[in-house]
């Protein structure tokens, strides 16, 4: 039955060719199916092609696809800066920017430019997916997938179904993340969902803690790296994923559960006001250098 739902994918678009939508777009390739990957940055796609080419030849010379699998793969892209390319998808995912405003607008236009039959997921972090749904004509064929950062690393998927998802969506969406080798988990649709709901907060005590200076930024991190098994601290976690990612899904939480456990830091908000939004801008709860974007002291 899940070979059968994965078997329906064959064209796969993918929209933001940031680090996420890049990702996810060799995810796609890797597993066998052609995909698009739009963005209405020419650089943007230019940079991912380099990415997902470097990506996919490091896999090669680590055993984990053979030779042959390079050209195969790279083969099954296509870059596109025409939202209309990706007419012929049977699976539309986005990975834009973390703002409702601009993902609404988004699903209003896929769903004049694609199929009756597509699918159209969300890699949102945190916005209500029944709110996204509503801004299209097929409700029940919009659903949330949110995979982790980097995505050809991270072994989960986050399937959201909206209020009116139906089953065989949600059965087609959860084969193709296993298609791409990923381990699965189901929440329903509420801020955050499971896995920001119980991270982001954390993320934000860091702040907290760092804010109202109980420790260094060092101490904090290594307490709860160290203490709690963790692979990295909270706060150097919260430069991976960006600063500005982290104070847009704290604002959601804040927005849809209320109550002061879930307002931002003002250090959060401070840093993201001044640009300072992690590993990405080269700067955020620390420095980071061109020698493996290491976390540095900011002098």
């Amino acid at each position: 039955m899940a070979g059968e739902a994965a078997a329906k994918v064959q064209v796969v678009g993918v929209i933001g060719a940031g680090q996420m939508g890049s990702g996810i777009a060799q995810l796609a390739a890797v597993a066998g199916i052609d995909v698009w990957l739009q963005d209405t940055d020419r650089a943007a796609l230019d940079r991912a092609g380099d990415a997902i080419s470097d990506s996919i030849r490091r896999l090669a010379s680590k055993g984990q696809i053979p030779q042959s699998g390079i050209s195969e793969a790279l083969n099954r892209l296509r870059f596109t800066l025409e939202l209309n390319d990706l007419r012929s998808a049977d699976v539309v995912i986005e990975a834009i920017v973390e703002s409702e405003d601009a993902k609404r607008k988004l699903f209003s236009e896929l769903d004049k430019i694609t199929k009756a039959s597509c699918i159209l997921a969300s890699n949102t972090s945190s916005i209500s997916i029944t709110r996204l749904a509503s801004q299209t004509q097929r409700p029940s064929q919009v659903i949330g997938m949110h995979f982790m950062n980097p995505p050809a690393i991270m072994k989960l998927v986050e399937i959201i179904r909206g209020t009116q998802t139906s089953d065989e969506v949600f059965a087609t969406v959860k084969a193709l993340a296993e298609r791409f080798g990923k381990n699965i988990v189901c929440s329903r649709d509420f801020p955050g969902f499971i896995v920001n709901r119980i991270l982001m907060p954390m993320i934000n005590e860091a702040f907290y803690a760092l804010y109202t200076g109980i420790a260094t930024r060092e101490d904090i991190d290594m307490g709860m790296k160290l203490g709690t098994n963790q692979p990295m601290g909270p706060l150097q976690l919260a430069d991976f994923i960006g600063l500005d990612i982290c104070l847009s899904a704290m604002k959601t939480l804040h927005g849809g559960l209320g109550g002061d456990r879930y307002s931002p830091c003002p250090l959060l908000i401070q840093y993201v006001d001044a640009g300072w939004l992690g590993k990405k801008r080269g700067r955020g709860v620390y420095s980071y250098t061109d020698q493996g974007n290491k976390p540095s002291p900011r002098m």
